[in-house]
């Protein structure tokens, strides 16, 4: 069975850490930014896990 490749857009959007876990930035911080609140920004900054099936997939397209 030949190596997989690594998807190239999931490689520059998620980070794995030492443990495994899956990490990755949040969604809807990108335009109209004026109409949301300033707690909710504040919110979708940094990273989140993912988990699950979710999180599965996310390491079969990197090849981990």
């Amino acid at each position: 069975m030949p190596k997989l490749k690594t998807h190239s857009g999931t490689k520059d959007r998620v980070k794995l850490t030492k443990n495994g876990k899956v990490r990755v930035g949040h969604a809807n911080l990108n335009h109209f930014l004026g109409k949301k609140s300033g707690s909710r920004k504040r919110s979708l900054r940094g990273l989140t896990t993912r988990s699950g099936q979710m999180a599965k997939n996310i390491k079969k397209n990197l090849g981990a």
